[in-house]
């Protein structure tokens, strides 16, 4: 299932409408989507389309789009569209998606000429009101428009949406054959060349479908610059009032939920009450607390120590410094938790490079002391030690006889980061610090990755995931070659754990698909098994020079997420779900992790002791693909991984064996553009 709704964010786009849009999509869509920017690089390289359950492309500046996003980011736009994918543009992003721009004609702003997508085939014309001024509200305006009818809709007006230079949809009243439906219009008899011309349109192109709006669908009305334009235009100075604005204003959040439902998205809840929401407002990251399991209150102390180098003196205003290449991070001792959690929670930031310039708090709790319930609403971390602490005794985990602690024992949560990834392997000062291993819980991500340059949106709440670090020891028997088999350690780990957490033989429907990602088998209406992804792994490192590699291993798997998300709840009765929780999961997944990793390392990093068990939880096992490097094409079967760099081995269908007798395999490694094993795919990365 696609979760991931994509904005674009890069250059020509206006920060004020990426900024609406983006807080507009995150209210309405929340949790069953997570929202997020995209940049041009990821929409032209990384692997988004898989996930993507919307893309975005706000108001900005046509041009500077053209600029960055043609031809490579066009292409796979079209084709994610055309392959089902759902499209939303407003204003500039409309007359990017048009076949042909022509705007301003006549005029020194003049901009004409044919563009890459052409969902609406034919041209958008603008501006459809007079008075545009770049960089500029003065030729801003509110805009009645007249709602096209259909899909049990009586045909309506909106009234006083915004508008900033937005176009119509020329002679799109002519295209139905061509699958295009309009949506609005602009009114009769208006001022301007817009006048009764259409002013949004649908475009259902192959499996897939693009609306197109010219009126800003996404600013609110009972904020700026809407205010500001309505004093010139819209509603008449003599009705305007607070209640009209309400009124207006809830008008359009119907629009906008409208919208979603026709591109194939589910609303969270369309009872929402919208009045006191802050558009402009973007939440912030929320303190990490740093605690251990209480039967170890020594952890913390000896974590404190190993940072002493790196941080500053106590400040007047109660915390350390330690200023890192990607981050600055302040440490707080746990007597100011409530406070500076108070503080956190009223913080709002309007954009997302002031979220990225925010400090990053840290709260000391020190002798094996934990947070107050209070301070974790979403993540019990007396009850993660607990069950801990249990499932290590189950697995015979006894402490570590090299390790300081057990993996899990040492814990760095917070509700809210950037990353929990980030947070570690780009600020070297502090992971080159710490001891290890070392985990970070956060119950929601703002920026994740994944795999690659790939990202990893999460949702406020359901979703788990956090990064572990690890430091293999130094060993010549402990190869450098040994670490790619760490994900394949981990994923395999995830799979046991949930296996053992999961009632009834659950977990069994929990597959590995090579090489990090964590697949479920469901049945789909028709009574069909199918496969949906719930998660994944990715793993850094990093090489110091005196021979300590840095491992970080992240891990996110969706265990409560509501529909339209597949989860490990969903495998599960209504009786039975109740009672996973993310403490409980997480608890199970490291003491299983911590036990073949301790395998692991004792066989010097060769992953021979798991083979049989990963061949039979993967998904892969003599499966058909095609190669399609080679021309013609070439089937070959999947035999399984290489023993030194953990590629995929596969022998050919015909011809399999060389002149010697001996079996021809042919190793494969992904691409993280193209390799989707889903689709029997293949391609050499090159």
């Amino acid at each position: 299932m696609s979760i991931n709704v994509l904005i674009y964010n890069g250059p020509g786009v206006s920060q004020t409408s990426f900024n609406h849009t983006l807080t507009s999509l995150r209210y309405l869509l929340s949790p069953n989507y997570a929202v997020g920017p995209v940049t041009p690089t990821a929409l032209n390289s990384d692997p988004w389309p898989a996930s993507c359950a919307l893309l975005v492309i706000p108001g900005g500046r046509d041009l500077p789009y053209v600029a960055a996003l043609q031809p490579g980011a066009t292409d796979r736009i079209k084709e994610y569209v055309r392959k089902g994918g759902s499209l939303l543009t407003i204003c500039a992003g409309s007359y990017f998606a048009s076949a042909r721009v022509e705007w301003e004609v006549g005029t020194r702003l003049e901009v004409v000429g044919d563009r890459a997508l052409g969902f609406f085939p034919g041209t958008s014309k603008g501006c459809a009101y007079p008075g545009f001024v770049y960089e500029s509200e003065a030729g801003a305006r509110l805009v009645d428009v007249k709602l096209s009818g259909g899909d049990g809709k009586q045909e309506r007006t909106a009234r006083g949406l915004y508008w900033n230079g937005g176009g119509y949809f020329d002679g799109a009243e002519g295209m139905e054959s061509k699958g295009i439906r309009v949506l609005a219009r602009y009114p009769e008899g208006g001022e301007g060349s817009g006048a009764g011309k259409p002013a949004a349109v649908q475009c259902d192109v192959g499996e897939g479908r693009a609306i197109l709006w010219g009126p800003h669908i996404e600013f609110p009305l009972n904020q700026q610059p809407a205010l500001a334009a309505s004093a010139t235009s819209g509603p008449s100075a003599s009705t305007r009032s607070t209640e009209l604005i309400a009124e207006l204003e809830a008008a359009r959040w119907d629009l906008l939920m409208e919208n979603l439902e026709l591109l194939g998205l589910r609303c969270a809840n369309q009872t929402r009450d919208v009045k006191n929401v802050d558009p402009m407002a973007i939440v912030g990251t929320l303190p990490q607390m740093l605690v251990s399991t209480p039967s170890r209150p020594h952890i913390v102390p000896e974590i404190v120590i190993a940072l002493e180098t790196t941080l500053s003196a106590l400040s007047d205003q109660g915390y350390r410094v330690l200023e890192d290449a990607h981050d600055t991070f302040r440490f707080y001792d746990a007597s100011t938790s409530s406070d500076i959690i108070k503080r956190a929670r009223n913080q709002k930031v309007s954009n997302e490079k002031e979220l990225e310039d925010l400090h990053r708090d840290i709260i000391v709790f020190g002798d094996g002391t934990l947070p107050s319930v209070d301070l974790t609403p979403l993540f019990s971390i007396a009850t993660y030690f607990e069950h801990l602490s249990r499932v290590r005794s189950e697995v015979s985990l006894l402490g570590g006889d090299k390790s300081p602690w057990g993996i899990g024992e040492a814990l760095l949560y917070s509700e809210r980061v950037t990353s929990t990834q980030t947070l570690l392997d780009r600020n070297p000062m502090l992971m080159g610090a710490l001891p290890s291993p070392l985990l970070s819980v956060a119950t929601q991500q703002l920026s994740g990755r994944g795999r690659g340059s790939n990202m990893w949106l999460s949702p406020p709440e359901g979703c788990l995931q956090f990064s572990l670090l690890l430091r293999p020891p130094q060993s010549p028997t402990f190869r450098p070659s040994s670490l790619v088999f760490i994900q394949y350690l981990f994923g395999l780990a995830v799979v046991e754990a949930c296996r053992k957490v999961l009632p009834g033989g659950a977990g069994d429907k929990v597959r590995l698909k090579w090489p990090n990602d964590l697949y479920v088998v469901v049945e789909d209406n028709a009574g069909k098994e199918t496969l949906k992804k719930v998660g994944g792994i990715l793993v850094t490192t990093n090489f110091g020079g005196d021979g300590v590699v840095d491992v970080v291993v992240g891990c996110g798997l969706n265990v409560l997420n509501p529909l339209p998300t597949a989860s490990l709840s969903q495998l599960l009765s209504a009786q039975q779900s109740t009672a996973l929780t993310l403490e409980q999961v997480a608890a199970t997944i490291l003491p299983m992790f911590e036990q073949m990793w301790g395998t692991f390392v004792a066989h010097g990093g060769t992953f021979e002791p798991f083979v049989d068990l990963y061949l039979k939880r993967w998904l892969h096992s003599d499966k058909i693909v095609a190669l399609t490097t080679t021309t013609p094409h070439r089937d070959v079967r999947i035999v399984g991984i290489t023993p030194d760099y953990g590629l995929l081995r596969t022998v050919p269908i015909s011809g399999g064996e060389s002149r010697w007798g001996r079996p021809e395999y042919i190793d494969l490694q992904p691409d993280g553009n193209s390799f989707d094993m889903m689709a029997g795919l293949i391609r050499l990365k090159k």
